[in-house]
């Protein structure tokens, strides 16, 4: 049966509830407070697989959900799922169970929206009051749910001013105004959302009001007007996670990327299981050549998406790929401790698929990859003239890797080829199109200029720097650089050059005006001890304290 209107929720015994924990003790409190409510349909699952496969055969009107079904998939996947395969609706009543209260947890549990939230052990006297206020909530207040699943957000604002003049609809005046508020924000109309809201701080101090007003202002390209405020929400735990998504959401509108990218790191680690906010932060981190960054976030994504709806074996080929791109950018030693990881994982991708011909390319030429990252070049070589298939192959992602496998093997006609193919490959208006678009226009740009990896090109500018050839080893190290504008290591590479190249006197102003932007650029870099201390001494060096060559 499908709810339709508040009358179906009055008949205990007509509706179905759907339990999903893994402990019994919790079915067992749950199933008595159903049961002595007059419900007659009851159903528990110990697993989400099981409570998919129960929803998938009936209709739920009620589901209470734990975030911790440790035994296959966590509860905010589990409803990701359930609303995907439209079991789950704002005509639902949602309540998440949990034994944790930490912040990350509780900042996922808030992008859900539940009807409520329950802290395990479970009190059989609260749940039974929690739960008739729950779905009386619901009830009395059924069309604008009904509405807002319909997405007749008009109707939403239609029925919110009838039941706000309504006396007896006094108590849910909170949920009423919350979803007249998102409405607004439903319809574009951010004029009278920004009026709706400031209205409503002058009454309340829910998070969400602060959230609704900062969002119609930067929908309005306002951001200079609520500064002030920005940095007060961003100081408080209950707002701060909706700042920073909402912050980097106006700057990837903006195409402020490094902004954008700040933000989305920032709400990620607040609330870690968005699959999508993690892709958003591999994309800019792409983009913003911050190697670590992107292999942070591949593996989040794998973490996360495991044994859910985003689950695929694509997943863990990306982290392959972002560790090898993060090892070509490393230039000591530590870059084999990346590369030693990255073959374990080819070595469980390659078992686990190795029936299936599925990934043998990808396979292949992150095997290559790997070869060259270990300066191996000839048996990579060999690995795709054997056994390489030239055509593109079909995925975006897929088709990235080659490029790289090709430019990284000196195969540049073949690489830019590939990326124009690729450009053709980039559908859609959406912001993450955008930011990917970029990207590929950044990647073909490079590699048509700049023939080597960081990696190499540091191993380059040694030589020269031995062979006392400064300005080749400052054009290597520069190169470096714009690739890996983050490695610490070759911004001190950089400062020793130069430093030479002064004691040499054959510095130039835009020698100098380069050190300058250096020495600026580490002052203000978050360095560890060790570091900071050799930045000291580059800079001491610099200002002619002490000569380079008593090191």
């Amino acid at each position: 049966m499908e709810l339709t209107s508040k009358a179906d929720l009055v008949d205990f015994s007509q509706l179905n509830v759907l339990i999903i924990d893994d402990n019994r003790l919790v079915h067992d409190v749950l199933k008595n407070v159903f049961f002595n409510l007059g419900f007659q349909t009851v159903k528990c699952a110990e697993n989400a697989y099981y409570g998919l496969r129960l929803a998938d055969e009936m209709r739920f009107h009620i589901i209470i959900c734990s975030f911790n079904v440790k035994s296959d998939k966590d509860g905010f996947h589990l409803l990701e799922e359930l609303k995907f395969k439209g079991h789950v609706k704002k005509t639902t009543v949602l309540v998440f169970l949990s034994t944790e209260t930490d912040e990350s947890l509780v900042n996922s549990i808030v992008e859900l929206q539940p009807d409520d939230f329950w802290v395990k052990p479970l009190s059989p006297g609260l749940v039974h009051k929690r739960l008739l206020h729950t779905i009386e909530v619901k009830k009395k207040i059924f069309a604008l749910y009904y509405s807002v699943d319909s997405k007749k957000y008009s109707k939403v604002i239609y029925y919110a001013d009838r039941y706000l003049k309504d006396p007896s609809f006094a108590k849910y005046k909170p949920n009423i105004l919350r979803m007249k508020g998102e409405a607004y924000l439903s319809l574009l109309e951010y004029k009278e959302a920004e009026a709706f809201y400031k209205e409503l701080m002058e009454k309340y101090s829910f998070s969400w009001v602060y959230a609704g007003y900062v969002k119609s202002l930067l929908k309005q390209n306002r951001i200079e007007e609520i500064n002030t405020l920005l940095n007060e929400l961003l100081n408080k735990p209950d707002t701060r996670f909706a700042m920073h998504d909402l912050l980097a959401q106006y700057y990837l509108e903006h195409q402020q990327y490094d902004e954008a990218y700040i933000e989305i790191q920032k709400a990620t680690k607040l609330a870690p299981r968005n699959i999508e906010r993690n892709k958003k932060s591999w994309d800019l981190a792409r983009l913003t050549h911050d190697h670590q960054g992107q292999f942070i976030a591949t593996r989040n994504i794998a973490k996360y998406a495991k044994n859910s709806i985003h689950d695929s074996p694509e997943l863990l080929l990306n982290v392959i790929r972002s560790g090898i791109d993060l090892a070509c950018t490393i230039t000591d030693e530590s870059s084999n401790r990346i590369l030693d990881q990255v073959e374990r994982y080819i070595a469980d991708i390659d078992n686990q698929y190795e029936n299936s011909g599925d990934f043998k390319q990808q396979i292949l030429v992150v095997q290559a990859r790997l070869l060259n990252a270990r300066d191996q070049s000839k048996r990579a070589e060999s690995l795709l003239e054997n056994h390489l298939a030239y055509r593109d192959l079909g995925s975006l992602e897929d088709n990235l890797d080659k490029v790289k496998v090709f430019h990284e093997l000196g195969m540049r006609e073949e690489a830019i080829e590939l990326l124009n193919v690729i450009r053709n490959q980039i559908s859609g208006d959406s912001l993450n199109s955008d930011v990917l678009a970029q990207y590929v226009e950044q990647e073909t740009e490079e590699r048509s200029e700049i023939n080597f990896t960081p990696k190499q090109l540091n191993k380059m500018a040694v030589e020269y720097f031995q062979m006392n050839k400064m300005q080749p080893a400052l054009d290597s190290v520069s190169l470096a650089l714009k690739l890996a504008p983050n490695n610490v290591k070759l911004q001190f590479s950089l400062f020793k050059i130069l430093i030479v190249i002064k004691e040499q006197g054959e510095l130039e102003a835009s020698h100098r005006e380069l050190a300058d932007k250096l020495v600026n650029l580490l002052d203000d870099s978050k360095l560890d001890d060790k570091k900071r201390a050799v930045f000291e001494d580059l800079k001491s060096k610099w200002l002619g304290n002490t000569p380079l060559d008593q090191e």
